[in-house]
């Protein structure tokens, strides 16, 4: 027998610490999951023991329990709580609430779509937890039906708040892992970007996850975590109401907003959400579809309160304060220019740090090599040079082809957009090179359209006509209707060069 602890493949029998292992419950990318007994205080407990690829990183095992001890402070009705996480003869661990019952991925697989009324109670419940979160600054980054489960008696709870903000300095672990850095059904467009994420992005999740309790698939799908993630970052989902007739519009036009690419599109967070969840209750008991704000707890409810409401008893608490502080020196002159100093910082703040999109960018002169792959992405898209894409491939050989995709994505549109005139020569064996991939030779890849547009444009401005000509015919209706919503610029470029060569 190995002398690893975790080495074997099951620790049913096993006694760790104060826990007896019952039997195996399942597994994720990150821990194997057991029903144990904490004998001292004879309950059943869900156990879950960190995989032991991830136990041997010392650097990860520190962040799994940081992260999982903030986690634990999370006391909440529809939060599973941690009891515990603990380290005994080499185990990492975490000892949390044993829900009794399923999560939604499975009662997908059975239902495959839920009405609409336990759709909003999910949404209650799952928003609730979340406002309880942001008290604590914690942003779950991988909601998912698969983390959200239903009790037997009816309750929801939200799982895995400890093991959801964990970050890989390893891109090839982080695809291992899988949802370390979110699951690509559910993923917001700034996490598949590499950029900060925040409340907004665990909204956005949310909102996937509810469409797809609606319609019994997710709005987005794809053979590879590629096709997916290009559907987040540039395709606009059917309407759910057109998916399922009986969906209430209410009900359709939050989660719509929910799932709006831009963040500030969005609910800004859980307590706005929640307050938007709470006009909908009162819709939803008036039209019999749904209860009404009486089955709604009181945390809930206070929770929910017009978020104007509390803003402004905020403003006027700091008003008195200051006035408390300098009652003699403050004038409605000097506020004035308090307020306009803020405003002008404010503006001058937003245009040094505002966020790019993933393909945007401008010049780097130097490209230092990052701590992973997607860091170096990330790198590439807030400095973008060829050298900075290019150094994708050269830091990180031996990575999975979806990163290497969206760094020729990004080098392509360096070459036609951002460097100091239009490289169309540069940009044509970057294409070639793409459209030889299995994602592009995809009929349905969102990919797809991205190439053969590019590679007519640039065959058509290097004067290879036939090429051009051959490249447009891979564009059905559809595709290019995909890109005329979903990427203007490249849409318009394609057809400057079709009126060129006559189409």
């Amino acid at each position: 027998m190995s002398n690893d602890p975790q080495a074997s493949a099951d620790l049913t029998g096993r006694e760790i610490g104060d826990y007896r292992i019952l039997r195996r419950l399942g597994a994720g990318g990150m821990a194997e999951v057991y029903l144990a007994e904490q004998r001292s205080l004879g309950r059943q407990v869900a156990f879950k023991v960190l995989q032991p690829v991830l136990a041997r990183d010392a650097n990860y095992v520190a962040r799994f329990q940081y992260e999982a001890r903030a986690a634990a402070a999370l006391v909440h009705a529809n939060i599973v709580q941690i009891f515990e996480v603990g380290h005994v003869g080499g185990v990492h661990f975490i000892a949390q609430e044993y829900v009794r019952g399923r999560n939604l991925g499975e009662v997908l697989k059975r239902d495959a779509a839920l009405n609409p009324r336990l759709v909003l109670d999910v949404l209650r419940q799952v928003t609730a937890a979340l406002c309880k979160a942001a008290e604590a600054g914690i942003v779950h980054r991988d909601l998912k039906p698969e983390n959200i489960l239903l009790g037997n008696s009816g309750e929801v709870k939200v799982a895995d708040f400890g093991l959801a903000r964990m970050e890989s300095t390893d891109a090839k672990t982080l695809t291992q892992v899988g949802v370390a850095m979110g699951t690509p059904l559910y993923m917001s467009p700034e996490q598949i970007e590499g950029r900060a994420v925040d409340a907004r992005s665990d909204v956005y999740s949310l909102g996937i996850t509810s469409y797809h309790l609606l319609a019994g698939t997710p709005p987005y799908n794809g053979e590879t975590a590629l096709a997916i993630a290009l559907q987040h970052l540039n395709s606009s989902p059917r309407a759910i109401e057109n998916v399922r007739a009986d969906v209430p519009s209410g009900l359709a036009r939050i989660i719509h907003r929910m799932i709006a690419k831009r963040p500030e599109q969005r609910h800004q967070n859980a307590a706005e959400l929640l307050a938007d969840l709470r006009k909908l209750a009162g819709e939803a008991a008036a039209q019999g579809w749904g209860e009404g704000l009486e089955d709604w707890p009181l945390a809930d409810l206070i929770a929910s309160a017009d978020s104007r409401s509390r803003a402004a008893a905020e403003l006027g608490r700091l008003m008195k304060e200051a006035a408390q502080l300098e009652p003699r020196r403050w004038r409605p002159s000097r506020a004035l220019l308090v307020l306009f100093g803020a405003v002008a910082l404010g503006l001058l703040g937003a245009f040094l740090f505002r966020t790019r999109g993933y393909l945007d960018g401008r010049r780097v002169a130097n490209v230092e090599r990052r701590d992973s792959a997607w860091a170096q992405l990330f790198q590439a898209n807030i400095a973008p040079s060829e050298e900075a894409w290019r150094a994708v491939r050269r830091y990180f050989p031996g990575q999975d082809q979806y990163i290497y995709d969206l760094a020729d994505v990004g080098l392509v549109r360096y070459y036609l957009f951002y460097s100091q005139s239009p490289d169309y020569r540069d940009a044509l064996p970057v294409l070639v090179s793409l459209s030889q991939t299995s994602e592009a030779q995809s009929p349905n890849s969102s990919l797809r359209p991205f190439v053969y547009a590019g590679l007519c444009v640039v065959n058509q401005q290097l004067g290879r006509d036939d090429e051009a000509l051959a490249a447009a015919n891979e564009l059905n209706g559809a595709m290019r209707d995909e890109l005329r919503r979903t990427d203007a610029r490249i849409y318009d470029m394609l057809r400057e060069s079709l009126d060129e060569l006559g189409q």
